[in-house]
């Protein structure tokens, strides 16, 4: 018997009415948040297995742009049904068969011409979690386009090449989250050391299980509330950094 691959409670989720709007990006429905004035910054969101209409997502979107970044989350599911929380746990080794987080490029480069050609965007960071941590993990390896980027409780495993990041990447981790085990933070950290030419940060929060860092404040438990805050404040210290 497998533990749940998700220890937080996806059902108990206050409503979250949206700042933002959603677009038709070629192939692709995402949505977009933006800032009050002008700017030609911006910052690719990836979802986590939930897809981008889950309002925890959306909430992380209106936070960024609201630090002054053009901010979009991308169906990277196109179209196809994310995980639910009432599916079997079962099935989900199958699922991810059919929702690699290392088969993001061509959407990603869709985004990106978007960002850059209908935005203005010159600097594009990226931030995901979970699925989309690994996402960003392998994005980071590949498109020299993505200024920064932080990838929330995400590994890519069984590679060799995953160590040489093109730009500076934070990876933030959770010290209780058993879906990714301490030995794996400890071999990223030691390979990262020996191959990786970029800047990058690796941060354990105390506590914390696999997907703390996305909660709404109303969602958060008093005993995780700074640790969620440190985080989310991290994130956006890294990107104010080199975005």
């Amino acid at each position: 018997q497998m533990a749940d691959p998700f220890l937080y409670n996806t059902g108990e989720r206050s409503q979250y009415g949206c700042l933002g709007h959603e677009v038709q990006i070629e192939h692709i429905k995402a949505y977009v948040c933006r800032p009050s004035f002008f700017t030609d910054k911006a910052v690719i969101v990836i979802h986590d297995v939930f897809g981008w209409l889950f309002p925890d997502i959306r909430y992380i979107v209106d936070l960024i742009a609201g630090h002054g970044y053009i901010t979009v989350c991308p169906d990277f599911f196109k179209g196809t049904d994310p995980w639910k929380p009432t599916d079997h746990w079962a099935d989900f080794a199958d699922w991810m068969k059919h929702h690699d987080p290392m088969k993001v490029d061509k959407e990603a480069d869709v985004v990106l011409k978007y960002l850059k050609e209908q935005c203005g965007a010159k600097k594009i960071g990226v931030v995901g979690f979970s699925w989309g941590g690994m996402a960003v993990h392998h994005l980071m390896l590949k498109n020299p386009q993505l200024t920064a980027g932080v990838s929330h409780y995400g590994i890519i495993r069984d590679s060799e090449e995953r160590y040489n990041l093109l730009n500076p990447t934070f990876f933030i981790f959770g010290e209780k989250d058993h879906t990714i085990s301490f030995d794996q933070i400890i071999l990223l950290e030691e390979k990262l050391k020996q191959y990786c030419k970029a800047t990058y940060k690796i941060k354990v929060y105390p506590g914390q299980v696999h997907g703390f860092a996305q909660l709404k404040p109303e969602d958060m438990k008093p005993a995780d509330k700074p640790y969620i805050e440190e985080a989310r404040n991290d994130m956006i210290d890294w990107i104010k950094m080199f975005v």
